[in-house]
């Protein structure tokens, strides 16, 4: 577990969330949270909604999103904005790695980080 303002990428563990899809929370406060979501080729997210507003980041791959009824490609630095409540799912074309925040944090994300 980090002490203080900085966390290293390998100071927090790598929870494995479904076949293919892997977390790792990071930098958080009471406000918002910071995770990585590394995508093997052909994992998903099932459609689901939360309260928490969601801001995320493509850095590498190629990610399939749908946010309501709107479905993009998102490549390399897009970056995607969903409102708490709002349904979504996404599945990844290729190994893919995404950052995204929450607001407030996601309490079932919590146990990992500070």
């Amino acid at each position: 577990m980090p002490d203080g303002y900085f966390i290293g990428s390998n100071d927090m563990p790598q929870t494995k969330m479904s076949e293919g899809l892997h977390r790792r929370t990071m930098g958080m406060t009471d406000e918002v949270m910071l995770c990585q979501f590394f995508f093997e080729a052909d994992a998903q997210v099932e459609p689901h909604s939360h309260m928490n507003d969601e801001v995320g980041y493509l850095v590498f791959g190629q990610l399939e999103m749908t946010i309501g009824d709107e479905t993009r490609i998102l490549n390399p630095g897009d970056s995607y904005a969903i409102p708490g409540g709002v349904v979504h799912h996404v599945r990844a074309i290729i190994d893919s790695l995404e950052i995204a925040s929450f607001s407030p944090p996601r309490q079932d994300y919590r146990t990992e980080a500070r």
